[in-house]
């Protein structure tokens, strides 16, 4: 099953959109992100992907009570990330109701401690891989390591991590069209499920994506071309098929 999955990045306690990544670059879409969740599952979103932005640039969670209250009255499965550096942060999301952590940063400092990770938490930790020209982008995308996104990705399947999400930072919010190149290799490196986000803006780029014949591609992140209007989750789910 291929999932259509919404975007949620909080900025300042709103829903916003970034443009590459660049919070100078955020487009207020809600003062009300709860509102947001519960419109996206009306219509028909099965599983939620939230960001803590401030999280992310600060490097320690901040919106974690707002995650905690999306995750508890959306009505749907809630991922979430942004800022998760320690165990404490990643249990405190889960217990608080999130259904999966997206670690990103943390993943590229500490490759090692993933293995302890991904063996405490199993499917429940999922590992964001955020890429410019092939490399890894962290800290909120502001800063490049010097990983290649492949490699990270092969990295964190012998880890233990079951889901992978890539970005290509060059695309998100650009509603240019999702890096198909990218997204086959990193679908070709690794067995594990791999999720695709950035430049999603049309129910013809998720049939691409689909016709890419990955068994291991299994859904896709729409953020800004939901909240312009410029296609409808109706339209991208029936794309999926």
């Amino acid at each position: 099953m291929f999932s259509i999955i919404p975007a949620i990045d909080l900025k300042d306690g709103r829903c916003v959109r970034l443009r590459q990544g660049r919070a100078e670059a955020a487009t207020i879409y809600s003062d009300d992100p709860i509102t947001v969740a519960k419109r996206w599952v009306a219509e028909g979103a099965t599983y939620l992907h939230v960001v803590d932005l401030d999280g992310a640039f600060q490097g320690r969670p901040v919106q974690t009570h707002l995650i905690a209250r999306i995750a508890q009255e959306a009505g749907a499965p809630v991922e979430a990330g942004g800022g998760l550096r320690t165990v404490g942060d990643i249990k405190a999301l889960l217990d608080a109701g999130v259904d999966r952590v997206v670690l990103g940063t943390g993943a590229v400092n500490s490759p090692k401690q993933m293995r302890v990770l991904a063996d405490k938490f199993g499917t429940r930790l999922a590992v964001a891989i955020d890429a410019c020209a092939g490399v890894v982008q962290v800290q909120g995308w502001v800063a490049s390591s010097k990983v290649r996104a492949v490699d990270l990705a092969v990295e964190m399947e012998r880890a233990g991590v079951t889901t992978l999400i890539y970005t290509d930072t060059t695309v998100d919010g650009t509603m240019a069209g999702p890096n198909l190149r990218g997204v086959t290799e990193i679908c070709s490196a690794v067995s594990c499920a791999v999720v695709a986000a950035g430049g999603i803006a049309a129910a013809e780029d998720v049939r691409n994506l689909r016709k890419l014949g990955a068994d291991n591609l299994v859904g896709a992140i729409v953020g800004k071309a939901l909240y312009d209007g410029k296609v409808t989750l109706r339209e991208l789910l029936g794309a999926t098929a």
